[in-house]
């Protein structure tokens, strides 16, 4: 695995968070540097602290502070999470206007804080970043781009869904807090390799799935986090939705999609766990599909997945894996 070594590990220049300014005005003590050791911290949600634990093994552990069934972006953090995170040795984080509080607190944490290590996992994959395609058919097209409103381009962040980026990103966590804490570095990438591994069997049987589909074409009822998937294995997922979740389907795309699911013989309609089952509801009891099955984005997590010890890699290979391939017909 190639990527820019630049230095992952931000401190010293940046913009300081005026909101947040005021909540780590009273923790000063942590520029003194507290623990002698490198105790782990805080990442922004759920597959990034899952992500950094794996890293870190059982030398130290990070904190997720999104609550269980929610998920980061579009999450507003309480007037006490700047300064917890200030009081601890890291920061991971994606630096993406998705998660403008994780930015916010980032750049607060590099202006003011430089003894908590930053690190931005999307370092080393923000050239492969996929701009947010607005339109309601997947495919991975990455057309829209406009190079005269280069700083106006929204990115789609869910490049954690595609596991041969996951294996990137988290080389990228665990250069970062090698250089935090150097003693630890070799053991850090040593998890990050072995991780590695794992991520190969997801993105194999990904490549499964793509070979033996019988069917070209799925609807997802709801919006599309899966655009990296789409454009990595051929995949078309169609949404009635689009990708963005502030979209709301009307109802002639959602009659588009039911005459879709029916002349496609699509059987089984997919839906973001996170995300209400109505529509999936409604396209099945108007269409010929039978049933609906639930796929993650990966960015939060609930409770029955907590209770059976679920990480990033078990959500792609327990639910993921299964409801693609029950979608594209390739069991």
């Amino acid at each position: 695995m190639s990527h820019s070594r630049r230095s992952v590990l931000k401190r010293g220049a940046g913009l300081l968070a005026a909101g947040a300014a005021t909540s780590l005005a009273g923790c000063s003590g942590a520029e003194d540097g507290g623990s002698a050791g490198f105790d782990g911290g805080y990442a922004a949600f759920f597959t990034l602290s899952d992500w950094a634990n794996v890293v870190v093994g059982d030398r130290a552990s990070f904190e997720n502070p999104v609550e269980v069934g929610r998920l980061g972006h579009g999450w507003t953090p309480d007037g006490n999470l700047a300064a917890e995170v200030a009081s601890t040795d890291a920061f991971v984080y994606l630096d993406n206007p998705e998660f403008a509080w994780a930015q916010d607190l980032a750049a607060t944490l590099e202006a003011d804080y430089d003894s908590v290590a930053v690190v931005d996992a999307l370092a080393d994959v923000e050239d492969d970043l996929l701009d947010w395609d607005h339109s309601h058919e997947g495919g991975g097209d990455e057309g829209g781009r406009d190079d005269e409103n280069q700083d106006a381009r929204q990115y789609d962040p869910h490049v954690w869904v595609d596991p041969r980026f996951a294996a990137t990103m988290v080389e990228t966590i665990a250069t970062g807090l090698g250089e935090a804490d150097p003693d630890n570095a070799e053991a850090y990438a040593d998890n990050a390799a072995a991780y590695a591994e794992q991520l190969d069997a997801v993105d194999a049987a990904f490549e499964s799935i793509a070979a033996d589909a019988d069917r070209d074409v799925a609807v997802i009822a709801g919006h599309n986090s899966f655009q990296y998937l789409e454009a990595r294995y051929g995949f078309r997922l169609h949404s009635p939705v689009g990708v963005s979740p502030q979209n709301e389907p009307s109802q002639s795309e959602i009659a588009d999609t039911i005459e879709l699911v029916n002349a496609s013989g699509i059987d089984t309609i997919l839906y973001d766990r996170f995300e209400a089952t109505t529509l999936a509801e409604t396209i099945v009891e108007n269409s010929d599909a039978t049933e609906m099955t639930a796929v993650t984005p990966a960015g939060g997590t609930t409770e029955e997945w907590n209770d059976a010890g679920y990480g990033y890699l078990e959500q792609m290979t327990e639910i993921n894996v299964p409801a693609f391939e029950r979608a594209f017909d390739a069991q």
